[in-house]
Parts: structure tokens; C-alpha cells; sequence
């Protein structure tokens, strides 16, 4: 009995140690478990090559690392980059929601259209948009009530300040060309903006459309036949990617130029006036974070650009023969000599 009593202790113990052991291992396996892999989708409205679009997803991708997503241990991000006519942006945005992502980055208003007729129910957080409401985006900016939210670029009114600020740097200018897409809203709305205060600078406008190479090359050199003529470059994907050869026919015809944006005035343009074109990346990554934690898009307001940049390139001035007023370099961000 005694015999047989130890045994059965011995069997007791053993058989609770395997309880303990058993309890301990599906923690332990647990633990082991690598973290679950959210998946992102980004569209893009350069080339891939573009190295603005570059630094534009690079600023979004440093911001998520900093928000603790790391690519390839709990994140994945899928991009497609589709600059150029707008099957590409729709092709581009099948194929994304076909890949089931949790949410979708969305660069410009033609990446934005086609991902949001793909799906009603993908969170996508969108940037560098103008006049979301009007175009049917969002029900407001403070509760965008649908499945996108993000972050505007600047309102129609931004046309009629482009207008102003190239008849301050060019006074004898008494024609405009305003090179934007006609196929977004937003280029018609800038050129009205435009069109509006007008004839209070004494300035006559002409519409030119940006939609290929071709067209861009064929309206400017038409353009500058007559003179006292200066271009306005609106903010489009169209622009972004034909910036290089808008640049060179300014230089080329000797047309004082206003441009959306910093970057065209470094590599060669005269001047340009317009928010930060890389911090949304930023603040978008943040938004894109509070949503895989559990936040819904349609409370989270779209929010708009608080910081507006002017930067002047002195050595374009020089080229163009134009004397650029104190009163405009004191308010420039940044002056390129």
C-alpha cells in the first residue's frame, strides 16, 4: 500500500506538472507569436521615379517607423504609383482594394475619385486635396461623415492671390496664361479665382491646358507670341510631372512665372507661393495610426494647411531682367541668390 501510495503521489505530482506545463506553454507560444501585420495602401500621383514623390512617401513612412510601424515586422505597404491619364489612376485603384488593405493613402484628387467609387468602406486618408466638399469627398471638414478624411492643399481663392503676387514681381505684365488641369475641379475653380480679381490688376487671362507634354508645349510658345505676358502654374498632378519643360519654355520665352510650389523655384523658377508640400505626409501617417488603433475615418476633421511659404529665385529675376520689390522680399520665407 505504501508502495503503492508512492506511486500514486508520484503520479499526483507528475500529473500536475503536466497541468502547469500544459497551462504555461499556449503563454509561452503566445509570446513567441510574431505581432499581427496591418496591411496599408498607398496611391500616388507621380512617377515612381519622381524624386518629389519620393520624399513625399519617404516623409510618410519615417512618420509611421516614428509612430512604431515598422515595414516587414508589423506593417506592410503596398504602393502603386500612377501618374499620367485617369485610367491609370482607376486601374491603380482596383487593384489596391482588391488587395484588401486595412486603409488607403490617397495623393491628389484624381487618386482620390477613383478609390473612393472602389470602395465605401476601406478607410482612406487622402492629402493634397482642394475643396473636398464640393467635389462630394467629405460632408464637412469637422465630420467628414464617410470612409476618407485627410488633408487639404489650399482653397480656390489661392488663384487670385497667384495673380497678385506675379503682378507685384512683374508690374508691366498685362496677360496671364493659367496653365491647369482641365479634367479636376479644382483647375477650373483657381482659374475663376483668378478670373475674379482680374480686371482690378488690369490683366487679361488665358486658359491653358496642362493634360500632355504636346499640349503644354503648343499653348505656352502660342502664348508668347504677344507681350507683356506671365504664366500661372496651378497646383495639379499634370503640373508636378511636367514641371521640368513648364520651367524650361518660361526660360525659353522669357515669361515671368508664379508656381505652386517651392520645389519648381528650385530648379529654375521665378517665384512661388503655397503650404509645405511634404509635412502632410506626416500629419497623414498620424492620421493612418490613430485608424488601424481603432479610430473611424469620419470623425477624425479634415484638417488644412496653417503655414503658407513664398519663395523668390533672384537669379531667375536677373535672367528676366526684373527688379523684385523690397516689400516682397521681406515677406519671403526664402530667397534664392
Amino acid at each position: 500500500m505504501l508502495q503503492g501510495g508512492h506511486m500514486r503521489r508520484r503520479e499526483f505530482l507528475g500529473g500536475v506538472g503536466g497541468l502547469v506545463v500544459a497551462a504555461y506553454w499556449p503563454l509561452a507560444a503566445r509570446a513567441q507569436q510574431p505581432e499581427r501585420v496591418r496591411r496599408v495602401a498607398v496611391l500616388m500621383n507621380t512617377a515612381a521615379d519622381d524624386f518629389e514623390g519620393q520624399a513625399r512617401m519617404s516623409a510618410f513612412l519615417q512618420r509611421l517607423h516614428g509612430l512604431g510601424w515598422t515595414e516587414g515586422q508589423n506593417v506592410h505597404v503596398d504602393t502603386r504609383w500612377a501618374s499620367g491619364t485617369a485610367g491609370g489612376y482607376r486601374n491603380s485603384a482596383t487593384e489596391l482594394v482588391k488587395l484588401k488593405p486595412e486603409i488607403i493613402l490617397a495623393n491628389g484628387t484624381p487618386a482620390l475619385a477613383p478609390l473612393l467609387e472602389a470602395t465605401g468602406t476601406i478607410p482612406i486618408v487622402f492629402v493634397s486635396v482642394i475643396d473636398p466638399i464640393g467635389a462630394g469627398f467629405v460632408a464637412s471638414l469637422a465630420q467628414p461623415g464617410g470612409n476618407a478624411t485627410g488633408f487639404t492643399i489650399y482653397e480656390y481663392g489661392m488663384g487670385g492671390k497667384w495673380l497678385e503676387l506675379l503682378k507685384e514681381i512683374a508690374p508691366h505684365l498685362t496677360r496671364a496664361a493659367v496653365l491647369r488641369d482641365p479634367a479636376v475641379a479644382s483647375g477650373l475653380g483657381l482659374f475663376g479665382a483668378a478670373q475674379a480679381v482680374a480686371p482690378s490688376l488690369r490683366m487679361e487671362l488665358t486658359p491653358l491646358d496642362v493634360r500632355d507634354a504636346g499640349e503644354i508645349e503648343r499653348g505656352v510658345t502660342g502664348f508668347a507670341r504677344s507681350s507683356n505676358g506671365g504664366l500661372i502654374v496651378t497646383g495639379s498632378a499634370a503640373a508636378l510631372g511636367h514641371r521640368e519643360l513648364i520651367i524650361g519654355l518660361a526660360a525659353r520665352y522669357r515669361l515671368p512665372t508664379i508656381f505652386p510650389a517651392r520645389l519648381y523655384v528650385t530648379q529654375g523658377g521665378l517665384v512661388s507661393y503655397g503650404p509645405d508640400q511634404i509635412d502632410p505626409y506626416r500629419r497623414a501617417a498620424e492620421y493612418v495610426d490613430r485608424i488601424l488603433k481603432g479610430e473611424r475615418p469620419s470623425d477624425l476633421p479634415v484638417q488644412a494647411p496653417t503655414k503658407f511659404e513664398l519663395v523668390v529665385n533672384l537669379k531667375t529675376a536677373k535672367v528676366l531682367g526684373l527688379t523684385v520689390p523690397q516689400s516682397l522680399l521681406v515677406r519671403a520665407e526664402e530667397v534664392i541668390e
